[in-house]
């Protein structure tokens, strides 16, 4: 990627590109990370006067959430990724390229990027070299001026990316990052994984637009985050892919997939476009579980509202994925879950979908609040699958309420998580058990009314557990706090509304 040179001069608007190149697929998940100013709803953080102010000082190198301190950044607002990769083959090392635009939100004598391992080339800011050092999992730039309060900026990023890289989990996740295929490559980059793809803003409440640049080699497609743009065939038989999240991504949300695909395009509800992207030996077998998108689409909308994107699909990967993953408007969906029994196909295909209201659409603010999106999907995926053929919702409570004590012993309460137990089972049937506690206290209809506004008031913004509440009590017409309170952070189970005779099973050391 060539990046427009220019200096750090005073002006009060200026271009920030941070620009990676290197090894390895960029993901869109770092790049949408930081888009949306630390702490706000995305507005533009106001500033005085470049000459004007503090003196510069390092911004942050996290942005300071209690489970992940290190995740994000601070000092400046992430306005868009554009990442370029020359992707070669399997777990080979290839060059790479990241370019980030932001807006000082202070005068800035350095600032952190989240990125892990690769192998890092050369550093530039507005176009003039930066120094740059490693440590640990940030990479501390120091820009040869200062960069003003308010002002843009433009950093360039080169390295090597190594595709062979990943980390582990002793969780749901278990092994994420880059995820090697037969042919190429996938990205699970939840939850703090997109750092191992990109120098990123890697929290899941920082948001910006990614525009990807993916180059194969003959024979192999590319798929990214929202739209495709453009394909461009060069000399060499090499394909350069052009794709274009459309609106802000969280980092952890971005994928990025490299392998020999088939598109099926298809339609959901009002025309909305959904492309599957399914390795080529898996189209026919999986077609029977995929061609029930439009029909979870229609069934989703009518509980939640509009699709709050403008395109959806299913990736399916020739890989032994341990998860499926809801990244931004294309899920990840393993293999097997396709392959196999129809109730479990639809509860996943379900989940992820879900999480695009609920994850993806409406962020999380802290990690601590991951039971709002994990719980949702999964409460919406028992409701769903008891209506078509699988256990009863009640009954699937029932089990998780006796199962809940336990729960909060090992894995803390729902919104009371540890970093090591996140995603656990309470994040789980532990969060929608709340979801339902809620609902029999209300009833259906005020439930309904309080998802309809969460989902619509909050839509492409980051909320937490307090937003919630409140939201919940101001629709409900009463104060629902000390009833969601010991739900959400008790030691016990509270009782369940409606159901004296439910019993939670003794704890076990």
């Amino acid at each position: 990627m060539e990046i427009a040179k220019g200096s750090l001069s005073r002006r009060a608007a200026r271009t920030l590109v941070l620009a990676v190149a290197g090894t390895g697929a960029v993901t869109g998940a770092a790049l949408v990370a930081g888009l949306l100013p630390h702490g706000t709803d995305g507005s533009p953080a106001p500033g005085p006067a470049a000459s004007s102010g503090p003196a510069p000082a390092p911004g942050a190198p996290g942005i300071g959430d209690p489970l992940m301190p290190l995740a994000g950044n601070g000092g400046y607002t992430a306005r868009r990724y554009t990442l370029d990769f020359d992707w070669r083959a399997p777990q080979t090392p290839f060059e790479a390229a990241a370019t980030l635009s932001a807006t000082a939100t202070q005068a800035l004598s350095r600032f952190d990027l989240d990125f892990a391992g690769n192998t890092l080339h050369r550093v530039t800011v507005d176009g003039a070299p930066a120094a740059a050092r490693r440590e640990g999992d940030e990479l501390v730039v120091t820009p040869a001026r200062p960069i003003p309060r308010g002002s843009t900026f433009t950093v360039r990023v080169a390295y090597t990316a190594d595709p062979a890289q990943g980390r582990h989990r002793d969780d749901a996740i278990q092994d994420y990052g880059w995820v090697p295929t037969a042919d190429g490559t996938m990205v699970c980059a939840q939850p703090d994984g997109a750092k191992m793809i990109f120098p990123a803003d890697d929290h899941p409440s920082l948001r910006a637009p990614v525009t990807f640049h993916i180059t194969t080699p003959p024979g192999l497609s590319a798929v990214a985050n929202g739209r495709l743009v453009s394909t461009v065939r060069r000399p060499d038989g090499r394909t350069r892919w052009t794709y274009d999240s459309e609106q802000p991504i969280a980092a952890q949300l971005v994928q990025l997939a490299i392998g020999r695909f088939t598109f099926v395009d298809s339609r959901g509800p009002r025309g909305l476009p959904v492309r599957d992207v399914v390795a080529d030996g898996l189209v026919t077998g999986t077609e029977e579980y995929r061609s029930l998108t439009p029909e979870h689409l229609a069934w989703l909308e009518r509980r939640l509202g509009p699709y709050p994107f403008p395109r959806y699909g299913v990736l399916v990967g020739d890989t032994d994925l341990p998860v499926a993953l809801e990244t931004q408007s294309l899920s990840v969906v393993p293999r097997d879950d396709l392959l196999g029994d129809r109730v479990d196909a639809e509860r996943n295909l379900v989940h992820e979908l879900t999480h695009h209201w609920t994850g993806d659409s409406v962020a999380i603010r802290r990690w601590s609040d991951l039971w709002l999106s994990e719980g949702h999907a999964r409460f919406y995926e028992r409701l769903y699958s008891a209506e078509h053929g699988g256990v009863s919702l009640e009954s699937a409570m029932r089990d998780a309420y006796a199962q809940h004590d336990q729960w909060r012993h090992d894995e803390g309460a729902p919104a009371e998580p540890t970093e090591e137990t996140l995603f656990k089972v309470m994040r789980y049937d532990g969060s929608a058990l709340v979801l339902f506690a809620l609902r029999e206290k209300v009833g259906e209809e005020t439930f309904e009314r309080i998802e309809r506004a969460w989902v619509t008031e909050y839509r492409g913004r980051a909320a937490g557990t307090r937003d919630f509440v409140a939201l919940a009590s101001r629709v409900a017409g009463e104060d629902l706090t000390p009833f969601l309170k010991p739900w959400l952070h008790g030691s016990h189970t509270p009782p369940m509304p409606g159901h004296p005779d439910w019993q939670v099973d003794p704890v076990e050391d």
